[in-house]
């Protein structure tokens, strides 16, 4: 067996170890906040409303490309609330 094999092996014993316990600590500790960090994130409301904003500007942005349909939506809107004046006038 080669002397250089044998020397590193004398000289690495204790320190090889407590080298690969000391980053399989810090592998956990990282592997630990990125999961909590995915959770809390995973339970923000931040995410669901960006959603909503993200829907909104869509629409809007929509509704000023094609004014055929913003006509269209005015209309169906003032059609229900005629409907449901008549309905109130009803009863």
């Amino acid at each position: 067996m080669n002397n250089q094999y044998v020397r590193r092996e004398i000289f690495c014993g204790n320190t090889c170890h407590e080298l690969k316990r000391f980053w399989e600590r810090e592998i956990g500790k990282q592997t630990y906040y990125r999961e909590s960090e995915e959770y809390r994130l995973g339970r923000s409301a931040l995410r669901k409303l960006r959603e909503e904003w993200r829907q909104r500007m869509e629409a809007k942005l929509r509704l000023r490309n094609n004014p055929d349909e913003a006509e269209k939506r005015a209309n169906m809107g003032r059609d229900l609330l005629a409907s449901l004046a008549q309905e109130e006038s009803k009863h």
